[in-house]
């Protein structure tokens, strides 16, 4: 969710810098902030027994990370990494949840971003079911495509890296990177100085 970095600041919130590998907050911590990406990039991740990075979520400028759990006493169920130098706005679960109470027109859009994230989860663990590799990346791509407005064919940049894509889909980064070179052939994409155009 995007809310107006004036009503964060005036309610409370403060900007922090992270560098590229800290945690902005980790896997069984409890929440005590709602956190909006001013600058950079996280990611939300696991690590496995055998130390595999297994990534549920890559977030950019204007989303929030983990804000689902303010409204709810469990702690986070993945770490929230900087991927890049960032800017994270935050404003303790307190204020925040008072901000929320205060302005019902944000609380509103609170429900509607929460019931996007909800989709979206949905999307990601139908990819994780399906074996075909090619039919993986296509239903990633879909669901990234589909919030611009533009949908002509190679129209749209695909934001993430191959290995972000691997780790979203369940697949290696080999398997990634020969299917995205058959999907290139079959003329399901393009490739253009090692971006993902769909």
């Amino acid at each position: 969710m995007n809310i107006d970095e004036q009503i964060l600041k005036s309610s409370g919130g403060k900007v922090k810098d992270y560098n590229a590998g800290d945690f902005i907050f980790t896997e069984g911590s409890l929440p005590n902030y709602y956190y909006q990406i001013i600058e950079g990039e996280v990611k939300l991740n696991n690590l496995t027994e055998d130390g595999k990075e297994s990534i549920q979520n890559i977030a950019a400028k204007g989303q929030s990370i983990g804000e689902f759990l303010l409204f709810i006493n469990k702690k986070y169920p993945a770490n929230a990494v900087a991927i890049s130098p960032c800017k994270i706005l935050r404003i303790s679960k307190i204020k925040f949840l008072k901000m929320l109470e205060d302005n019902a027109d944000l609380k509103a859009n609170m429900i509607k971003n929460l019931a996007d994230s909800l989709f979206s989860k949905f999307v990601m663990r139908q990819i994780i079911s399906i074996k075909n590799p090619a039919t993986k990346l296509k239903v990633l791509m879909d669901y990234l495509k589909s919030s611009q407005s533009e949908t002509a064919a190679f129209s749209f940049q695909i934001p993430l890296t191959r290995q972000q894509m691997a780790s979203l889909t369940g697949l290696r980064v080999e398997t990634t990177i020969r299917t995205l070179k058959i999907m290139e052939k079959e003329n399901i994409v393009k490739i253009k100085n090692r971006k993902i155009f769909y």
